[in-house]
Parts: structure tokens; sequence; C-alpha cells
């Protein structure tokens, strides 16, 4: 990690946010009208999506205003945006919002329910959110999984704390049943609704 780039402290929110800066920097300039994963979104919409709940858990955290548009009805246009400023200047507002955090605390405000959680399942619930859209846009524009065995272990399980109120809210798709030879990665692929064969084709 850079010197430029603010770590948060906490293990998975940091290789979480690694992930979605390795796939938002490997979108080609014509990428970003692509199909991804999540059924009717294009490249740029997830992007802007996952940036917002970026900003939404730092403002969870801090009192500081949210994102300034809704993540959940992202426009897909990204006129006049840097898309690398854009990502960068969430990610520090959220390292740094979570590397104030004190770990003893028996739970932090959260944006997605319960609305509040122990400080390391919230701090993987931020990593959820960033490592499977980071997923989601990688697979999108045709580069591998930016997802690794050793991150989604921890993931599927603070995936199992919060994902269900959520999937009646539409931010998940109903879990696809366990497939014989599925790794730590499509065994949570799966449970958050994404097929891990996904392809645009």
């Amino acid at each position: 990690m850079s010197n430029d780039m603010i770590s948060s402290g906490w293990d998975v929110l940091d290789a979480s946010h690694e992930a979605l800066r390795k796939a938002v920097r490997a979108v080609p300039a014509d990428g970003w009208s692509l199909p991804t994963p999540c059924a009717g979104w294009t490249v740029a919409q997830v992007f802007q999506h996952a940036v917002g709940d970026q900003i939404g858990f730092a403002a969870a955290l801090t009192g500081e205003p949210g994102p300034d548009f809704n993540p959940f009805d992202p426009s897909g246009v990204l006129e006049g945006v840097d898309p690398s400023s854009f990502m960068e200047d969430a990610l520090a507002r959220t390292a740094r919002a979570w590397a104030g955090v004190d770990r003893s605390a028996a739970e932090v405000p959260t944006p997605v329910p319960p609305h509040k959680m122990s400080p390391w399942s919230g701090s993987a619930a931020c990593g959820l959110d960033a490592a499977v859209h980071a997923w989601d846009i990688a697979l999108a524009t045709g580069r591998p999984s930016p997802l690794t065995p050793e991150l989604a272990r921890p993931l599927l399980k603070v995936a199992r704390e919060i994902v269900e109120p959520l999937r009646a809210w539409g931010a998940y798709a109903v879990a696809l049943a366990p497939a014989q030879g599925d790794d730590d990665v499509a065994a949570l692929l799966r449970y958050l609704g994404r097929d891990p064969h996904w392809s645009a084709a």
C-alpha cells in the first residue's frame, strides 16, 4: 500500500478497499457502460453505488454528510468525474473514520441494519460492500476476481450476520445453492446471490 493511501487499521476493510481500487483502476475507458452481475446496472452505476456506500459508512461514524446522491439509484453518468479521485476521496474518508474507532467499544453506528454493530463486524461489513462490488466491476470488465479465499472467509462471516434483512431491500439477491467444489470465494458469492462463474458474454 503506497503512502498516499490511508490505512484504516482493519485488515478486512483495508484488503477490501485494495480490491476495489484494483478493479476500478483496470476499467478501460469504454468499459463504464458494460453490464455487470448486478442486473440492470452498468459498471458506472455499480461504481457510483460502491463509492456512495463507503461515504455512507464514514458518515455514520463521524456525523459528516453522507453521499450527495442516492447510492441505490445511481445515474451511471460520470461526465466530468475522475473515477480514481472520486473513489480515493471516499476510501480516504472511510479509512480515516474507521481508524478513529475505539476497538473496545461495544458497538458502533453503521448505515445498514441493525445500524449498530461491534467494531469488527462494522468494519468488515464496510469491507464486504467494497469487495463484492470490486468483484462485480472486475468480472464485468473481463478481469480476474479480486477476491481471495483469505478475504472471503471473514467477509462470509459478516455477511451471515447482516445480509438476510438486506435482501428484503433488494440490496442482495436470494442466496444460490452451494455447489460441489466451491472454494471460499464461490461460497461467499453464492451466499450473496451471485453466480461465481458469471460472464458478460
